[in-house]
């Protein structure tokens, strides 16, 4: 059996107005991850992202890059607790 957990992620540099969020989405869908994504006022995006490690190990590489039109200068990363979650949402 896979170990699941979480992950708590803050983008930062050119990730608002790029798709980036939907980016998040169609890319956690991919790997089966649920979660969601969001604007932040001071122009990050913050993402909660759920499911295999391995899976997760993966998303996060494609966070770092995102979308063509993205340009993501940090990318912070905390641990959290694994959560039922459905979907994946974007707010």
């Amino acid at each position: 059996m896979k170990q699941t957990s979480g992950r708590h992620f803050f983008a930062s540099g050119r990730v608002q107005g790029v798709f980036y969020r939907k980016f998040c989405r169609n890319e956690a869908q991919k790997l089966g991850l649920t979660g969601w994504a969001k604007n932040l006022n001071d122009g990050r995006v913050e993402v909660i992202v759920y499911g295999d490690d391995e899976s997760l190990a993966f998303y996060e590489k494609k966070l770092q890059s995102g979308p063509i039109l993205s340009k993501v200068t940090s990318l912070s990363k905390k641990t959290i607790p694994f959560e039922v979650y459905e979907g994946f949402d974007i707010y």
